[in-house]
Order: structure tokens, then sequence, then C-alpha cells
């Protein structure tokens, strides 16, 4: 069971995302409902901010195990956790190096996290490691634009780190889901969805399910 503590400080990032998520929720309610519906069993999140799925979790999850480096964040999620319909235990711990055994989950939740996980690569094969066989894998993340003139402006935030600088490490010319197959999961489903203009740089936004193969 490898070490998952690392220092993770973003102060006035995670601050800014208290506020601004509780404004997402109300754009972002439906998508999470539609993220988390129908999860059963053991449930492991990865980079739970501070706990707005949890209130999202149907009652056929057991337990949630969430979690969150940030220390703002996580203090703010086990908060939330107390307040669940469903257990949910909080964490310290990053998405690399996950401190559990292997096959010890039945589904993994990535919300608002790949876009800011230094190796995204690495992430997705703890995930993996941590699923039990055919386990699944609930994603709900911004992508990069398939326009291509958004997407170079994209590209140029990320390289030139400005956008990770003021974002608490995200990136948002990421392609998560092609990392997610490459990974070796299998997508069954994804929807894209638009959240804000689409002019932002955060824009557009996927909900799926990917299964472990």
């Amino acid at each position: 069971m490898p070490d998952s503590t690392t220092e993770v400080r973003h102060p006035i990032f995670a601050r800014f995302f208290v506020g601004l998520s509780r404004l997402m929720e109300r754009d972002l309610g439906e998508q999470r409902d539609e993220l988390l519906a129908g999860l059963t069993g053991r449930v492991v999140e990865i980079g739970a901010g501070n706990g707005m799925n949890f209130r999202h979790y149907p009652a056929a999850v057991e337990q949630v195990v969430a979690l969150e480096p940030e220390p703002y964040l996580r203090e703010k999620a086990t908060k939330a956790a107390s307040q669940a319909a469903v257990r949910v235990s909080v964490r310290d711990g990053v998405a690399d190096r996950l401190p559990f055994d292997e096959a010890s989950f039945d589904a993994a939740v990535v919300s608002l996290v790949l876009c800011s996980v230094p190796d995204p690569a690495r992430a997705l094969a703890e995930i993996r490691r941590v699923l039990k066989p055919a386990g699944e894998l609930r994603l709900l993340e911004h992508v990069r634009s398939d326009r291509p003139r958004m997407a170079s402006v994209q590209d140029r935030f990320d390289r030139s780190g400005i956008w990770p600088r003021l974002a608490g490490g995200c990136h948002c010319s990421r392609e998560s889901v092609a990392s997610i197959e490459a990974a070796g999961f299998a997508i069954e489903r994804a929807r894209s969805f638009g959240l804000g203009p689409s002019c932002g740089l955060t824009y557009p936004h996927v909900v799926g399910v990917a299964r472990s193969s």
C-alpha cells in the first residue's frame, strides 16, 4: 500500500473555488446527479474538493472514501461529509499514489480533477489498480475544445503556465477522455455539454462512464 501524503497548497485558489462551486451548482447539479446515478458498493472519489458531490451520491452506495490533498478544501469536504446521506470519509491523498490495496473499490469518481493532477497517466493507472475487475470510472471533466482556434488558445495558456498558476494547477487543454482510454479503460458513454461561455478556457465539459478492461 503506497504512501500518498504530499503537500498540495493553493490557499487563494481554494477559497475562490469554494465560492465558485456554490454558484456552479445551479448549472452542475443535474450533471452531478448523472455522474453518480446507479453507483453501488464502495466508491473512491479522487480530488473531492470541498465535497460538492457528496449530496448527490445515491443511497445504494455503501461507502465513499474521498481524497483531497489541499488542506482548506479538505476541511470543507469533511464538513460536507458530515451532512451527506451516505457514509463518506475524507482523507489526505494524491491521485498518483493512492493509499489503497489493489481491487478494493467497485467504482472511482473523478470530477474536475484530471485537469490538475501532475501526471494524468500515472493517476489513471493508480485508479485502475484500486478498482475491482470491470470496475467503473465515473468522470465529469472539462476538456480541450474541438474548435481549432479555441484549442490553440487553451494550448498557449497551458504552455505559458498562466492558467495553471491562476487556477490551482488546472490545465485547460487536456484531452482527458483520450487519456482515460489510453490508460486501459473502455468508454461506455460520454456526453459533452456546455458550461459557461463558449469562449471560456474550460469549455466544453464531458460527463460519462468508463470501465476497467
